[in-house]
């Protein structure tokens, strides 16, 4: 390993929908529950932009699917692309475990400052950092400080590979996926054996996860239904809450020796669904291992729980 912390990126662009969005400009930072992060120097550490690679992909970002009559963001029209490039700025040292502060600046191909962002599902930048190995995930929101830069603390519990997946909305364009590579040194853990259970417990949290069929084909429309218990009396959940303005997200990764945009999957839950049942619908472009990670409010507390499937 290297003794330094280094970043790479590739940015996609996805030709979907948003709706009601709201514009933020340079210098306004609406999302007062983002951790915010002062002082970032980017002269200490490692600026490396991402390779341009825009494609316009239908059903790409798998929660988003136009052509899904259930899809609760279908009957909106297309936006036009962004093809913004996106560039991560690291401390030059970290330690695992340790918080560090980081930097997400997003400019135009020609290096140009892009200003303006639209707000979608309550926040002006997601971020999805997760280990190449899927034994860490975590889902967090960099404030925006105005001129293109984000800020945010972002955790790296072990030493190996990382991939940022930054999902924004450049103003009046579509959503756009930039994907980050870093790097933290040191001995990476024993990848733990696949788990294809489908009952879990997730602290006071039980999770069952049922499939609207057995088997999963590759482009196959699939409705996933994560079923929520209390652990200690196995009745539903009565707790529930809105998470990021729906009943909670699903991020969903392919199993990948490099992990692509193509590999990426955000769904959105349905509505109208049974009190202690949260929806997703959903398909998978390829064959192979995909973890999820479903993400749910329940009084206030964020609940994680993460399944593997296996689509043929």
């Amino acid at each position: 390993m290297k003794n330094c912390f280094t970043a790479l990126a590739i940015t996609s662009t996805f030709v979907i929908t948003q709706a009601c969005a709201s514009q933020v400009k340079s210098g306004e930072m609406p999302d007062s529950n983002a951790t915010t992060v002062s002082g970032a120097n980017s002269r200490a550490g490692h600026n490396m932009s991402d390779s341009q690679t825009p494609k316009a992909e239908k059903n790409s970002h798998g929660g988003h699917n136009i052509e899904n009559s259930q899809d609760e963001h279908s009957g909106h029209s297309k936006l036009e692309p962004a093809n913004a490039i996106a560039k991560i700025t690291l401390p030059a040292k970290i330690t695992p475990k340790t918080p560090v502060s980081l930097a997400i600046n997003v400019t135009d191909k020609e290096g140009k400052i892009i200003a303006r962002f639209d707000q979608f599902q309550e926040k002006i930048m997601h971020l999805i950092v997760v280990s190449n190995d899927f034994q860490s995930f975590n889902h967090i929101h960099p404030t925006y400080k105005g001129n293109g830069r984000f800020e945010v603390q972002a955790n790296f519990p072990h030493p190996g590979n990382y991939t940022l997946f930054s999902d924004y909305k450049v103003a009046g364009k579509a959503e756009q996926v930039s994907v980050l590579k870093a790097e933290v040194p040191g001995t990476s853990p024993a990848t733990p054996k696949i788990d294809l259970a489908t009952t879990k417990t997730f602290g006071n949290t039980k999770a069952n996860l049922k499939l609207s069929q057995s088997t999963i084909k590759i482009g196959q429309e699939v409705h996933l239904i994560f079923n929520l218990q209390d652990a200690a009396s196995n009745q539903p959940l009565k707790d529930l809450k809105p998470y990021l303005g729906e009943r909670g997200h699903l991020v969903i990764l392919k199993q990948s020796s490099s992990l692509t945009q193509a590999d990426y999957i955000h769904a959105h839950a349905m509505k109208n669904t049974p009190t202690a049942e949260v929806h997703f619908i959903t398909s998978f472009p390829k064959a192979g291992k995909y973890k999820m990670w479903g993400q749910f409010n329940r009084n206030s507390k964020i609940i994680t729980a993460d399944f593997w499937v296996e689509v043929q």
